[in-house]
């Protein structure tokens, strides 16, 4: 994903938060799903910023067969993320994605 698709995401997305995460997401016309990492510098040094997005970066690619094609995700970790239990993580980044991306009744 572009800046500018990270900008569409923000401007005309909705939002859904947990725990450990905040994730924004709208449909796209794309036969895919896209995921973005927003990793803010107020949650630490550069070296833990990036142990963030790549455990982040991790539950989503364990977690990409469960969600639907046709959206783009930004998906914002807090700072409760470094010390969580990953199988928590994963369960709970599922549970999120699943109610965001879920058709409308």
């Amino acid at each position: 994903m572009r800046r500018g698709d990270f900008d569409a995401v923000y401007r005309t997305g909705k939002r859904r938060s947990s725990a450990h995460f905040t994730v924004f997401f709208r449909l796209n016309d794309l036969p895919q799903t896209r995921f973005g990492f927003s990793i803010k510098k107020a949650l630490g040094h550069a070296v833990a910023r990036n142990r963030m997005r790549r455990r982040t970066r991790e539950l989503v690619r364990g977690l990409r067969q469960e969600i639907p094609a046709g959206w783009d995700i930004v998906i914002h970790p807090k700072s409760t993320l470094a010390r969580a239990e990953f199988a928590a993580l994963q369960a709970e980044l599922l549970r999120v994605l699943r109610d965001a991306t879920k058709p409308p009744q």
